[in-house]
């Protein structure tokens, strides 16, 4: 994924994680950090003096409220309306309940008990011993994204839907309207208070009298804040120039988004090529358009100095289906086969790929060529 990736690094919590990291820094000149991760954050700002960099983000005292959530709740008691907790199962008068780590991030730790019994095996067999125990809320969730400058001043916040959500995290978001005016009123309640620096968050849930509770209050970068990011709002961007005492103006564009977050394939394979050569219709070209994924490896080949030849059996005028959409300055190469010979016959380089949709096509290329490694792209007929 990245040209420049620098791994190895130990865990936050490793005895070597501030040597390896104060290697890095000087090696590679670094002025600044931005931590994404409550844990790492605390760590960073507990090692800032020694490393010698600008620690984005909040400060410590404020990064620390917010990695615990009992610190947070007693921060903002009386300010905003919190779910009801207990501190023991012996104040429980009704079930469910729900149990969260007073630490930690996602849905690590956190369980809905449906009775006693199955709240007693849940605190006995937790990893943390420091778990909220709290009223089991049913309503719908918001994610409501914020950016505070150095002045104190809150220069933004946005309600979004948490419409999925998978391991804790919002996988399918939305903006909402939601309890606009009540999100506006604790955003800046807890702004005054906590007094964040930056990107930062807050999560709330509807409880059964159809009002929202506060959840927990973050003080780094929402993933799923880069819904507002395609609005013209960059966290991370604003972020930055804040930490380096630079005023900044926020310009949101008028249009609605709706972010999905899923899985997505990378492959790493061994062949090596110089060569490419790539058939066009039904494959760079399909349902009258551009398949712009396969153009996308084209230029990535391009700049791997390969070599890109477009070799097809076009029935009507290449040129001008070639500048109708816009591909006459792709290829190094053009070879328009019109004599139903097989294509393998113009594929003269040795090491080469031979990207077409036809199978027969990339059957009888491989027959002929039976020692060229040829790879195959499927091509979506969607």
């Amino acid at each position: 994924m990245y040209d420049d990736y620098i791994g190895g690094v130990p865990m936050h919590t490793d005895a070597g994680f501030a040597a390896a990291l104060q290697d890095i820094i000087r090696s590679r000149h670094i002025d600044a950090i931005y931590p994404t991760m409550d844990a790492v954050a605390e760590t960073l700002h507990n090692l800032a003096a020694e490393l010698g960099v600008v620690v984005i983000g909040s400060s410590k005292e404020t990064t620390a409220i917010c990695a615990d959530k009992r610190k947070t709740y007693a921060a903002l008691h009386g300010h905003i309306p919190q779910a009801h907790s207990y501190s023991n199962l012996d104040e429980v008068e009704q079930y469910p309940v729900f149990l969260k780590p007073a630490q930690g991030y996602g849905a690590r730790g956190a369980a809905k008990a449906n009775n006693r019994k199955h709240a007693e095996l849940l605190l006995e067999t937790a990893t943390s011993k420091d778990i909220l125990i709290q009223e089991y809320l049913t309503g719908p969730e918001w994610t409501i994204d914020c950016f505070s400058d150095r002045h104190g001043q809150l220069r933004f916040h946005g309600v979004r839907s948490r419409n999925r959500v998978s391991n804790g995290i919002s996988v399918n978001t939305s903006e909402s309207s939601a309890h606009a005016q009540e999100f506006a009123h604790w955003a800046e309640n807890i702004n005054r208070i906590l007094k964040p620096r930056g990107a930062w968050f807050f999560q709330a849930k509807q409880a059964a009298d159809g009002q929202p509770r506060l959840l927990e209050v973050a003080a780094r970068l929402a993933g799923s804040s880069a819904l507002f990011r395609i609005k013209g709002v960059n966290f991370a961007l604003l972020s930055c120039f804040d930490a380096f005492g630079q005023d900044v103006e926020i310009l949101v564009n008028d249009f609605n988004v709706e972010l999905d977050r899923a899985l997505c394939n990378r492959y790493k394979l061994d062949i090596e090529y110089s060569h490419v050569y790539v058939d066009l219709d039904d494959c760079l070209i399909v349902d009258g358009k551009v398949n712009y994924e396969l153009v996308a490896f084209l230029y990535k080949a391009i700049d791997e100095g390969k070599h890109i030849c477009l070799i097809t059996r076009h029935r009507g005028d290449l040129q001008a289906t070639l500048k109708q959409y816009r591909l006459t300055q792709l290829f190094d190469e053009i070879v328009h086969v019109t004599d139903g010979r097989p294509k393998a016959d113009f594929m003269t380089a040795e090491k080469a790929v031979f990207i077409d949709d036809s199978f027969a096509e990339r059957k009888d290329s491989a027959t002929i060529k039976n020692n060229a490694k040829l790879l195959d792209f499927l091509i979506s007929e969607s």
